[in-house]
């Protein structure tokens, strides 16, 4: 059988397993919004959810309260982002900036959660440091940090994540365009470095970002695991009282829980498109000050300020996870103590039994969902590999297709996940681990794919055809010569994959209907009020899994090609 033929079903297979889930979800999540809902006693349609929403005390506060830590924390984010990479991109170092932020990527949010949760706490580590020298407090004091209702510690605990995120996404761009060349032409002719890069590279960029700039809108709006940490409970987010009500014991919760989802993703759209109206806006205005040729600019300032705050975001973020590891061995640790005065393994000790099955769980649905997203990522990439040999043009990827991928970093998870479990619980399905790990897919495969599409699509296919036409077949050409050159690449993109598999927790707790427990579902279940020791162990676990897996694919190739130096570039 011919490669082409039997890679047709790739494609299709894997538009499939996200696009139908997806689809299924949103129709079993917006029947219930409108009152039908027959196990549940909904046998006709009506707007009584809705009735029952928007009449709930506090509901108008916590949709300010989402709008403005979802907005901000975005807006904030892009700033951040294209401000230190005007910043950075004409340094010698600039291009090992993607290293640094791995460690970062990999943290799953909950745990990042927890870590900058005892940070910033008032009796965190940063208030110790300062305690009682600079403050004279012998006690914690008494002020709001965690659960503001302001929501800043919410916003800066997404700024830890999502700035890296779109430093990492512009990295790729820059691969897309002769940036080093173009800022060089533009301060011949007097441009600083920073505005060179802002007026000359960074409209060229922004059309490829838009999409990722989307994705961390999204989640913003609608993030279910740092809320739940760091946000305000009193009335917290919508997302976070959507989940509460989908977690009730009386039923008749859902239907409003499933109106507030479908309002969550109504405001994620509208939000969007007030994004792109804005764009609409601005371009006139920002085609203008480019064409006036301004070679002076606060935009310089406002770059060395980004940067500054990006090197107190790592800061933090590295801080916090130091400060989660102390907490996990400390025996003893009163405050105003900078360090703990006793530190013991008996911590771990104490939850080796407990952390067994949510580690193996874990283990197992992370491994499984990254190697079906993996078979399937190469299947369709090769597949188009091939199209592209065969000079097959309507095979080639187009933009909408490819665009498709973003589909479940786009749309709300809350907005489906709920009726992707309806499905299951009608077909028999929910609480098994199949189903979490179909959950799971779902939102890995995208990753994995763009994450690996890129590397994939540069491979010099002269190797290929070389190999064919010394005889070898083509299916040990792939595995012999294309696999092993494209090693690193892969694991790489395996890493990102089960990252965000071990990372993942309204997916887990709807497929799973609480009956499958992961590190991440336990972790934030303690950190409603345990032991601060105990939640360090179960959050300092679930951020070294995803870690210790980025090691192992970073420091793997250079192992097996040791004796091949022009595989370990």
């Amino acid at each position: 059988m011919a490669p082409g033929v039997a890679l047709a079903w790739a494609r299709p297979l894997t538009l499939a397993v996200f696009v139908l889930p997806i689809g299924a979800g949103l129709l079993g999540t917006l029947l219930p919004a409108f009152g039908y809902l027959p196990a549940a006693g909904g046998l006709q349609f009506s707007l009584r959810p809705w009735q029952e929403l928007f009449a709930q005390p506090g509901f108008f506060s916590s949709l300010w309260l989402t709008l403005r830590t979802g907005i901000g924390a975005t807006v904030l984010a892009v700033l951040l982002a294209f401000g230190f990479g005007a910043w950075i991109h004409h340094r010698p170092w600039g291009t090992r900036i993607g290293a640094m932020l791995a460690p970062v990527l990999s943290m799953p949010h909950a745990a990042l959660a927890i870590g900058f949760a005892f940070f910033i706490a008032p009796s965190g580590w940063l208030v110790r440091w300062i305690s009682p020298g600079v403050t004279g407090w012998e006690l914690p004091p008494d002020i709001s940090t965690i659960g503001h209702t302001s929501g800043w510690p919410l916003v800066a605990c997404l700024l830890l994540k999502e700035v890296p995120y779109l430093m990492l996404m512009t990295l790729g761009a820059l691969n897309q365009v002769q940036a080093h060349a173009q800022v060089r032409a533009a301060r011949v002719l007097g441009y600083p470095p920073v505005l060179a890069y802002v007026k000359v590279v960074l409209p060229q960029l922004y059309t490829q970002l838009r999409l990722p700039i989307f994705a961390v809108m999204a989640f913003s709006l609608s993030v279910v695991d740092v809320a739940i940490v760091l946000g305000p409970s009193h009335p917290p987010t919508l997302a976070v009282q959507a989940v509460r009500w989908f977690s009730a014991p009386e039923v008749s919760r859902y239907f409003p829980a499933a109106a507030l989802a479908v309002l969550i993703a109504g405001i994620v759209l509208a939000v969007l498109a007030l994004w792109l109206l804005a764009e609409r806006a601005v371009k006139p205005w920002g085609r203008g000050w480019i064409e006036r040729g301004a070679r002076r600019s606060p935009i310089v300032q406002g770059a060395v300020c980004a940067s500054a705050a990006v090197g107190f975001l790592y800061a933090a973020t590295m801080l916090s996870m130091v400060g989660l590891l102390l907490w996990s061995f400390a025996q003893q640790w009163r405050f105003p103590d900078a360090w703990p005065s006793a530190m013991s393994l008996q911590n771990w000790s104490r939850q080796l039994t407990s952390l067994a099955d949510p580690f193996s769980t874990t283990l197992i649905v992370a491994m499984s969902s990254t190697l079906i997203a993996l078979l399937l990522t190469m299947a369709c990439l090769e597949f188009e590999s091939f199209s592209t040999r065969r000079r097959v043009s309507a095979q080639k990827p187009s933009d909408g297709v490819l665009n498709l991928l973003y589909l479940p970093l786009i749309v709300p998870q809350i907005a489906f996940v709920f009726g992707a479990q309806v499905l299951l619980v009608q077909l028999g399905w929910d609480g098994n681990m199949l189903a979490v790990i179909a959950a799971h897919l779902v939102f890995v495969l995208p990753y994995l794919f763009l994450s690996l599409a890129d590397p994939w699509r540069k491979f010099d296919q002269r190797y290929t055809r070389t190999s064919l036409s010394l005889g070898v077949k083509p299916f040990k050409s792939f595995v012999t010569i294309k696999l092993p050159i494209l090693l690193r690449p892969i694991l790489i993109a395996c890493a990102i994959a089960f990252a965000v598999s071990v990372g993942l927790y309204l997916p887990t707790l709807f497929a799973g209907a609480g009956r499958i427990s992961t590190l991440t579902t336990e972790a934030l279940t303690l950190s409603a009020g345990a032991d601060r020791r105990v939640i360090a162990v179960w959050a300092v676990l679930q951020a070294l899994l995803p870690l210790m897996v980025f090691w192992l694919a970073s420091g793997l190739p250079r192992i097996v090609y040791r004796r091949r130096k022009g595989l370990q570039v």
